[in-house]
């Protein structure tokens, strides 16, 4: 088959398609052909060495894709050959077949395309888990998600708003109104205002109850700050850095504040299983009835990897970027 190898660590232009052996299904597991795939953040740092495939997994980039199951393991059940599947992978989704486990595999609903279906998994997945399994967010509760115009922060936005919750969200000026569109309340220009700040006023000094954040380092103090008591913060990504120079800890003691750092990938298949699940049973069908959607900013083909490589870390996208697999 044809995939997308990594020449040697680097930039984007380390990106080419090539041969690569095509995957076979174990007992459980179902082959895709896979035609669309979508980029997230842990694609480029792979393609610069800075995140290594979990052990076992594929060395191919792409942590989800959807397609049709053109072959299936000798004790699947739940799929036959010809489905539409989407899934949630470790490796592997830039390429034109890939391998998943039946019970990770998701039926994509007949109102969306390849290329919809293919921008739903890991930022879907990521916000529910950190949303609801680590953060136990709870209706009208309030909520800032940072990097809210990125793929997971447009997945998290609609899912808090399932939640009735009040939603605050980080991001830069131009991609303000996308984020209201999706349900957001009040967006901060972290360009040019403090979300601290912000956040105390909107909130009377009482503060958010979750943070969702991937910088880190240089908003680790002001997010202490913003939290209301018993708050809980998940940090998803080190984007900013993991150094702190100088932090005051006295809020977390003070608040009861709760922090937890989680990564997806890694994670082990019985979880992996428990998760979509849970996902599936309590979100799936809004995908069907439109009610929640994937935003998608663009869709190229996958001879263009580099440019959408280049693309993603411009941080011109709002919503996913989407590879069309010929």
């Amino acid at each position: 088959m044809k995939a997308v190898i990594i020449k040697s660590f680097g930039g984007a232009e380390q990106l080419m398609i090539g041969d690569w052996l095509t995957p076979e299904p174990s007992d459980h597991e179902i082959l895709v052909r896979v035609k669309a795939t979508a980029l997230n953040r842990a694609d480029t740092l792979q393609r610069k060495g800075g995140y290594a495939p979990p052990k076992g997994a594929s060395p191919i980039l792409g942590l989800e894709m959807a397609g049709e199951i053109t072959a299936i393991g000798n004790k699947v059940t739940k799929w036959k050959i010809g489905d539409r599947v989407c899934g949630l992978l470790a490796g592997g989704g830039y390429a034109e077949y890939v391998t998943i486990h039946e019970d990770i595999a998701l039926s994509i609903p007949s109102n969306l395309t390849f290329q919809e279906a293919a921008a739903i998994p890991e930022v879907f997945l990521t916000a529910f888990q950190a949303l609801f399994l680590l953060s136990d967010l709870q209706n009208n509760e309030k909520v800032l998600i940072h990097a809210g115009a990125s793929g997971v922060g447009t997945a998290a936005i609609q899912l808090a708003k399932a939640k009735q919750a009040e939603i605050f969200i980080t991001a830069s000026k131009g991609k303000h109104a996308a984020c209201a569109n999706l349900g957001a309340h009040h967006a901060i220009d972290y360009k040019t205002e403090n979300f601290e700040q912000v956040i105390s006023e909107k909130t009377a000094g009482l503060g958010v109850n979750v943070i969702i954040d991937f910088l880190a380092a240089p908003y680790f103090q002001k997010n202490i700050n913003s939290m209301a008591m018993d708050g809980r913060m998940v940090m998803l990504a080190l984007m900013g850095g993991w150094k702190v120079q100088e932090i005051n800890l006295l809020n977390i003691l003070r608040k009861r504040i709760h922090i937890k750092g989680s990564t997806l990938r890694a994670r082990s298949l019985e979880y992996k299983i428990a998760l979509v699940q849970a996902f599936k049973s309590e979100f799936w069908n809004e995908f069907a009835t439109g009610k929640i959607h994937p935003v998608i900013d663009s869709v190229m083909d996958w001879k263009e990897v580099s440019d959408a490589h280049r693309y993603m870390e411009a941080n011109k996208n709002t919503g996913k970027i989407v590879l069309n697999i010929n």
